[in-house]
């Protein structure tokens, strides 16, 4: 529970707008290899033995868990926080189903390119929705994006987005987060961390196997805010991923 709580708390510092926290990035020397060395408080990201992002290679059949999804009501606001842009869910109602397990829906933001990848292949683009417990318990649901043809939903954001970090604005065209998942909704699951400092374990990944499509022009929307905030991947050590 503690460690549920600990995560969670520091996932809400990382990604509201007004983090204080030690200085952490993607290059120079700020850039991910650095990271444990910037703060005490980020030794999980060098010591951690479950870290994320990961290489989806090996898999292991088992009987899934049912996945559903219950996101009923529009995300009102984007951001650029500096880190990534993301969208702030502001209600208790956009929730999924693990089994019979509730995760709520908290927020969702953007890497480019992918931090996980599937059997060595990365994607231009990855999103994270962001899901805690009752008890803190954190799950991040991950969508991978090829590219192809635009994506009205990510339109949507990206139109309202300043270029102002820190600038939250108001969604004004409405994103449909159902029409921002694939249909299909089968799934890679395996345990693992927070892909941004201060990298906390106990987190449980949920990859949807099948990817969604984001035009280049797009693409080329978001490197031009986020520019590369991807974590390479970590050691796999002695966990499983389940199929």
């Amino acid at each position: 529970m503690k460690q549920s709580l600990t995560a969670f708390s520091a996932l809400i510092g990382i990604f509201g707008t007004c983090y204080a926290g030690a200085h952490w990035g993607y290059e120079g020397d700020v850039n991910p290899e650095k990271w444990s060395e910037i703060s005490p408080e980020y030794a999980t990201c060098k010591i951690g033995k479950n870290q994320s992002p990961v290489n989806i290679d090996h898999t292991y059949k088992t009987s899934a868990d049912p996945l559903s999804f219950h996101y009923v009501i529009a995300p009102e606001e984007v951001v650029n926080n500096g880190h990534t842009i993301q969208v702030n869910i502001g209600n208790e109602s956009d929730y999924l189903m693990l089994g019979d397990h509730r995760y709520t829906l908290k927020q969702f933001h953007f890497h480019t390119p992918s931090e996980n990848q599937i059997k060595g292949l990365s994607f231009p683009l990855e999103g994270h929705f962001v899901h805690a417990d009752a008890d803190g318990n954190l799950l991040v649901l991950a969508a991978m994006f090829k590219q192809g043809q635009d994506n009205p939903q990510l339109q949507g954001m990206l139109n309202a987005l300043s270029d102002e970090e820190n600038a939250a604005r108001a969604l004004t065209q409405p994103v449909d987060l159902s029409n921002l998942l694939p249909k299909n909704h089968d799934y890679y699951r395996f345990s693992g961390s927070l892909t941004t400092p201060p990298c906390s374990e106990g987190v449980t990944w949920v990859v949807l196997k099948a990817p969604l499509s984001v035009s280049e022009g797009q693409l080329a929307q978001f490197e031009k805010r986020m520019h590369h905030n991807n974590r390479p991947v970590q050691p796999l050590n002695a966990r499983l991923i389940t199929d």
